[in-house]
Formats: structure tokens, sequence, C-alpha cells
């Protein structure tokens, strides 16, 4: 075995698309690199006060969460790299349909499979947002006969911070709440 030292190295870290409209309902995209579940139906995001969505949620209190997926990586990477401070029309670049979400005053976009729309509960100590889910938006076409997500049609995308990589999931290897009976 071998020290590593103190990093923030867990797996697996989704690539979390927030979108979000500002005070003149344009919409914004970012990439966030550092969030998770909180609770049944919470989430978290870290977001540091200087980006443009960090600001937009600050005013409407609401945003959309999708996840990166392998197709549209390198748009993902783009509003990740790219901020709406410097270049307000980013989002042209992607290439992203929006719709309004139903549910929360942010976007929704076409190139995302499942989208959670979100309201903010809390921010905690200046950069950790935390959200509740009011609704889950999941195209039909990654949903199984029991219209639960199948991964085998899904293909999100995790972010390794130990080498700055995206990586597909890979494939099923077990059933949670039951293999391990085994051993009982």
């Amino acid at each position: 075995m071998k020290d590593l030292g103190a990093k923030t190295i867990l797996f697996p870290m989704p690539v979390l698309i927030l979108g979000t409209y500002d005070e003149n309902g344009k919409a914004d995209a970012m990439n966030a690199a550092w969030g998770g579940i909180a609770d049944d139906n919470q989430i978290w995001v870290c977001l540091a006060k200087s980006h443009k969505t960090t600001k937009n949620i600050a005013q409407t209190k609401e945003a959309t969460i999708a996840f990166g997926t392998v197709e549209s990586l390198k748009a993902c990477d783009y509003v990740g790299i790219v901020s709406a401070n410097k270049e307000p029309d980013k989002l042209e670049k992607t290439g992203w349909k929006i719709t309004k979400s139903a549910n929360v005053n942010a976007p929704i976009f076409d190139a995302f499979p499942l989208t959670l729309e979100c309201r903010l509960v809390k921010v905690l100590d200046d950069e950790k947002h935390l959200f509740q889910i009011v609704n889950v938006v999941a195209d039909e076409k990654i949903l199984d006969a029991d219209g639960k997500v199948d991964l085998a049609k899904y293909h999100p995308i995790i972010y390794n911070t130990a080498d700055h990589g995206y990586y597909e999931f890979g494939k099923r290897v077990g059933n949670a709440f039951s293999d391990g009976k085994s051993l009982a």
C-alpha cells in the first residue's frame, strides 16, 4: 500500500450540469465537479460565489441539475471551462435545445435524458448549496419496462479527481440488498 496523502479522491463523482436563468431570463449552464446525495430528496453542490450560475441561483433560488453523458461530454466540459461572466452566449456553442422547466424557474437541456428540477434549501459554508429535488424528468428512451432508469440505455459520465479524466459507468456487477445474503 502507498500513502497518497489527504486528497479528494472519491468515486463516483458525477458530472453535474446546472441550469439557471439570470435576471433577464437568459439561460446559463455550468459543469460542477463537486456534488452528491444529501438526503432522500436532496442533493448538494459546491459552487464558488464567482460563478454566474451561483449568482443566478442566489436570485431565483432554483436550478436544474442534469448528469453529463458520453454523448454530451465535449459540451459538458466546455460549460465548465468557460464562464458566462466572460462569455454570455456560451450556450450557443453547445447546440443544446432549451426548454423551460414546468416545475422550477430553470432551463432543461435536451442533451440530457435525466434532469433534477430543484429548489435551493440553503447555502452552507458559503459554497455548499443544498437543493430540494422537486421533480425528476427522464427521457423514456433510458427507462426500462417498469419506468426505472436503465444504465444499459443511459450513458452518464463520472469525473476522476485523481487524473482529471471523464469516465463512462461500467457494467452491472451485482445486486444491492441481495448478494450479501449469501454470507449470512
